[in-house]
């Protein structure tokens, strides 16, 4: 029984999340002015907190489904803001970010072996998927959210442009 698989995972989920310095989530929320969290360039219609709100939802959701109770739904708190906003707070929708990956790496580290990630689990649309296929979109959608939010931040600060 190994547990190597696991760790690779795992530590790339934590790459995706924060630990790569220039292409992971977080390290695409170093750069931004206060205005850039909410304000939208012409012809977009996500800001930088709306996307945060989506890449949270998803990790608690996924982690719900794929390891939990299966309780969980999208229109209601935690995944909506109790108070019915579009978006919480920068500094609530960041503890509330961070405890939903939080979550998602814990259950991702507690799988018991490699064996696991052949396991069929629920994903968050009701379709049963190989553990590591779920985890494979999670890896890949932190990455996408953070290239995202990095355009969205070039945009608005008018640096979409090659340094050469």
């Amino acid at each position: 029984m190994t547990h190597t698989a696991i760790d690779t995972l795992s530590w790339l989920i934590e790459q995706a999340y924060e630990g790569d310095p220039a292409q992971s989530l977080l390290a695409n929320l170093r750069d931004l002015h206060d205005d850039d969290w909410t304000t939208l360039p012409p012809g977009c219609g996500r800001s930088v907190s709306d996307i945060l709100e989506h890449v949270g939802w998803c990790k608690w959701m996924y982690e719900d489904y794929a390891f939990g109770p299966r309780t969980l739904r999208g229109d209601l708190p935690p995944l909506v803001p109790s108070n019915k906003a579009k978006n919480r707070p920068l500094k609530e929708l960041l503890a509330w970010l961070a405890e939903g990956h939080s979550r998602w790496l814990q259950s991702v580290k507690a799988l018991p072996d490699d064996s696991e990630l052949d396991r069929e689990r629920y994903s968050n649309w009701g379709e049963l998927l190989p553990t590591r296929h779920l985890i494979r979109i999670m890896i890949g959608h932190d990455f996408y959210h953070a290239g995202e939010i990095n355009h969205i931040r070039a945009l608005l600060q008018g640096t979409d442009r090659w340094p050469y």
